[in-house]
């Protein structure tokens, strides 16, 4: 069944109440696998964070602690020396996932653009759940590292095309041959 996160995050059951977060959960691939168990042992260790609008979530280069999942705001995501964001992410979208695997710096700053609630599942967190529950820690670990290796993939094919466009730019136009 296909369904659109924003609509799960904007809608209202009876009592006037959004969806559990689980369902949000469910709709990112890194935890889309779990189980209902599996979802409640994830949901009980992430951190409910709020930021104002121009506020810097993270930093490029600083120390990365884990990632982050959009429960409503904009957030922005920028290199040193852009003049403006790579991208920008909405309701439900996740980022910051490369700390969760290697605990390294950075790579990109990311800002909230609006008002934004954000979740944070941090390094420490996903080795104490690794630790309790290894079936259920191997589960996530191998669907971020399946999400991360997409992703480069994407970044080799369009480095690719980058540098066949360069090529054939920069090559020199052939004479006309006399004949």
């Amino acid at each position: 069944m296909s369904f659109d996160i924003k609509e799960l995050l904007s809608f209202k059951g009876k009592e006037g109440k959004k969806p559990e977060f689980r369902d949000t959960l469910k709709a990112i691939p890194i935890f889309s696998d779990l189980s209902k168990r599996e979802l409640a042992a994830v949901e009980r260790i992430l951190h409910l964070r709020e930021f104002t609008s121009d506020e810097i979530i993270f930093r490029q280069n600083e120390p990365g602690l884990g990632m982050y999942i959009i429960e409503s705001g904009t957030v922005g995501i920028q290199v040193e020396g852009a003049p403006e964001s790579m991208t920008e992410l909405k309701d439900g979208e996740f980022f910051g996932e490369l700390p969760l695997l290697d605990g390294g710096e950075r790579s990109a700053t990311a800002r909230a653009t609006t008002q934004t609630r954000i979740y944070g599942f941090f390094r420490p967190d996903l080795l104490a759940l690794i630790e309790r529950d290894p079936q259920l820690g191997v589960k996530i670990v191998l669907a971020l590292a399946s999400i991360i290796s997409q992703r480069l993939r994407g970044a080799n094919d369009r480095a690719e095309q980058l540098q066949r466009e360069l090529a054939r730019l920069t090559a020199k136009p052939s004479k006309a041959r006399k004949g």
